[in-house]
C-alpha cells in the first residue's frame, strides 16, 4: 500500500440552527464494511499514539472533539495530516504506519476499522514493518531501493 491511497474524505453534513449533524455509512462514505469502532480521549500532553501498521485492518480516523495530527508512513515516505473537524476523516488502507500526536485538549479520535481486534494483525517494530513493506513492494514490481525507504 501507498500514501496515496490514504485520503481526506468529506462527510455529511446537515447544518441546522439546533447543531449541525454528521452521519457515516458503511462502504458509503467509508470504503470497507465497519466491524468495529473504538475512540481515544483524555490523551496526556505530549503523548504519542498508535505506533503501529496492521497488515490487513482498514481504518477511518476522525476528530470528533479537538484536534490532533496523523503520521503516517508507506516505508517510502511519510506525510503528515491535521484533523480538526468532525465532518471530515482520513482513511488509511492496510499496511500503512500510523502515530497520533500533538493532541489538543478535550480531543476525542474516533476510529472506525473493518476488523475485529486481532493482535497478530499488528505490526508493532517500524523497522520489522519497512522490511515487509519494501518486499511486498518488490513483490509487485515497484520500483525500491533503501535510498526511499524513510529512516535509512
Amino acid at each position: 500500500m501507498s500514501l496515496a491511497e490514504c485520503t481526506i474524505i468529506d462527510l455529511p453534513k446537515i447544518v441546522d440552527s439546533r447543531g449541525n449533524l454528521t452521519f457515516i455509512e458503511a462502504n458509503e462514505h467509508v470504503p470497507f464494511e465497519i466491524k468495529r469502532v473504538y475512540y481515544l480521549y483524555d490523551v496526556p500532553g505530549g503523548a504519542v499514539r498508535g505506533g503501529h501498521a496492521h497488515r490487513e485492518l482498514k481504518q477511518f480516523i476522525i476528530a470528533a472533539m479537538g484536534s490532533f495530527d496523523v503520521i503516517l508512513d508507506d516505508g517510502f515516505e511519510r506525510k503528515r495530516y491535521h484533523l480538526n473537524r468532525s465532518y471530515y476523516g482520513l482513511y488509511i488502507p492496510r499496511m500503512v504506519w500510523r502515530e497520533l500526536d500533538n493532541f489538543s485538549s478535550g480531543s476525542v479520535s474516533l476510529c472506525l476499522v473493518s476488523e475485529l481486534f486481532d493482535e497478530n494483525d499488528y505490526i508493532r517494530d517500524y523497522e520489522r514493518f519497512k522490511r515487509i513493506a519494501n518486499k511486498q513492494a518488490l513483490e509487485n514490481g515497484q520500483q525500491s531501493s533503501d535510498q526511499n525507504i524513510v529512516g535509512q
